[in-house]
């Protein structure tokens, strides 16, 4: 598993990630203090307290292609 930090401040960067990770088949999570909410699930994205950094938590080791794509999003 790899986690990474991000900043969704505006609804156009939620749609945009989502539309970034529904391309991958592996599970990806968002943890924001102790909720979990899947990464590919837009309303439970907008159920976070998106003011503070989101940590993703990819669920697989060989996800360098995504990383790539998320540094657009990184807090």
């Amino acid at each position: 598993m790899k986690s990474v930090q991000i900043s969704l401040q505006m609804a156009s960067q939620v749609k945009n990630f989502v539309a970034i990770v529904q391309k991958y088949a592996y599970e990806i999570d968002l943890r924001s203090d102790r909720y979990v909410v899947d990464a590919k699930s837009i309303l439970g994205i907008f159920s976070l307290d998106l003011a503070r950094p989101i940590t993703v938590e990819i669920h697989s080791n060989d996800c360098e292609d995504l990383l790539e794509e998320l540094k657009q999003f990184e807090a």
